[in-house]
């Protein structure tokens, strides 16, 4: 079917742009088409992901779906993961956790709009340490970043508030400035 064939590739780059699970209503939402078409091209998807037997999977989850690597590849993986989560942190990583530690939480838009560059694998890669980690704000729908109890103890802080000129960088009107991007509002 020619109509489902770009349909198709709008759903595996939106799922590995992602970089977390979607639901097939998430999805649908956001190709514009209903929810059923999305569920018979996921499950084609990871038709083909098996058949092809690559290095990727396309995983479900209670609803959930995501790009995921094979899991004969774990052991590859597991060594990578280890070594990227044990060495330190890039300078953009020092900086998109220093912007979520003095002014989150902040959402993903609000870090981009600062820093004026994509955040997406930064932010992943932040979570994956335990530095950071996000909720959905309940009123915007869009996930908030802010700073974990591990990141205070690798701090040596007690709370957040110690970091130094906490008060004075946390509502300095630059800052607030900086981090409204267009449409949305300062925490």
């Amino acid at each position: 079917n020619f109509y489902m064939e770009p349909l198709k590739s709008k759903i595996e780059s939106l799922l590995f742009a992602a970089g977390r699970p979607l639901t097939s209503a998430k999805i649908a939402n956001l190709v514009g088409v209903k929810q059923d078409a999305v569920r018979k091209i996921l499950t084609e998807l990871q038709e083909e992901y098996a058949v092809r037997a690559g290095g990727t999977r396309l995983l479900e989850s209670e609803g959930d779906w995501q790009v995921g690597s094979a899991p004969e590849n774990a052991e590859v993986i597991g060594k990578f993961l280890q070594e990227e989560l044990s060495g330190e942190l890039t300078r953009p990583q020092l900086e998109t956790l220093t912007i979520i530690a003095y002014r989150g939480p902040i959402s993903k838009q609000e870090i981009e709009h600062i820093r004026g560059v994509n955040c997406g694998l930064i932010l992943r890669n932040l979570a994956m340490r335990g530095l950071i980690e996000s909720e959905e704000d309940k009123t915007a729908k869009i996930p908030r970043y802010h700073i974990t109890l591990e990141f205070l103890r690798h701090m040596g802080l007690s709370k957040i508030e110690d970091l130094p000129d906490f008060e004075r960088l946390h509502t300095h009107q630059v800052l607030i400035e900086a981090s409204q991007a267009p449409g949305h509002q300062t925490v």
